[in-house]
């Protein structure tokens, strides 16, 4: 029996390779964790960006509540099961009223991971409407291969490399809009993208990369993954530590080693089909 995703929610995800609405964090949690994240940009007087806004989990008290959420666990061990890694994770911020966007992608295609059961829980903090720039999907793509990406950087695309699918531009997808406090998930091979944010307040969202322990990377380097729940009987990954100390300096080392890492798979180039 499935811990807090529907029959429904199930299979549309089944379908589709998404689903969302998912309630998970209470208004309180919600203030309390973007107050903690925009105290840090204040005191250090710039927005979070890279390479803090990467595997913020290694850093920011904020950020580790949130991987570890029982209602966020709950929702990704109804898809993969209970022996759970978190592999990636990203704040995506979109400032009110600017022109950042996301290009059609496949969160998979240069992650270098088997099998492909990777499921991202997208964890919004202020609303993720339509009007704000939430994310679209293409509804079974996560049928499909991996798809050649190109890299196409520019200063509103908030991939650093600029990682997209060539001939998807134009492409409605399907919406899926968000309120504070709710998640949704979907799968590594589901084509998505996300438009500028026309709202009045920041979109904010935590995107966090879960993989089973049974999933093994496949390319030459080794990246790190941080058990979050059950048991991990394979060893496949470099053990992250859990946070203990938010900014120590033994959070910063073990955050730049783990980001290290993950630069290497990424440098490795795209997965292939």
């Amino acid at each position: 029996m499935a811990k807090i995703l529907t029959d429904a929610q199930l299979a549309q995800y089944e379908a589709d390779g998404f689903c969302g609405g998912v309630d998970v964090l209470s208004a309180d949690e919600v203030a309390l964790y973007r107050e903690q994240l925009e105290a840090w940009e204040r005191r250090m007087g710039h927005n979070l960006d890279f390479p803090e806004k990467s595997k913020s989990y290694m850093l920011f008290n904020w950020a580790d509540a949130i991987v570890h959420h029982p209602r966020v666990l709950d929702a990704v061990e109804d898809l993969i099961g209970p022996d759970i890694l978190a592999f990636h994770s990203t704040m995506w911020i979109k400032e009110a009223q600017t022109p950042a966007f996301v290009l059609w992608h496949q969160d998979g295609a240069h992650f270098h991971l088997d099998p492909a059961l990777h499921v991202t829980a997208w964890v919004a903090l202020s609303e993720a409407s339509v009007q704000a720039g939430c994310m679209h999907m293409i509804p079974g793509s996560h049928k499909g291969s991996w798809l050649e990406h190109e890299d196409r950087p520019s200063k509103d695309n908030m991939i650093r490399r600029g990682q997209g699918l060539p001939g998807f531009e134009g492409q409605p997808g399907v919406p899926a809009p968000l309120r504070a406090g709710q998640l949704s998930l979907h799968h590594t091979k589901t084509i998505h993208c996300s438009a500028p944010n026309d709202n009045t307040d920041r979109r904010m969202g935590y995107g966090i990369s879960y993989i089973p322990t049974s999933v093994r990377p496949t390319g030459p380097a080794r990246p790190s993954a941080l058990l979050v729940r059950g048991e991990d009987r394979f060893g496949h990954f470099h053990p992250e530590r859990r946070l203990r100390q938010e900014m120590s300096s033994e959070a910063i080392a073990g955050h730049k080693d783990a980001t290290d890492r993950f630069a290497a798979v990424q440098n490795a180039g795209f997965a292939k089909a």
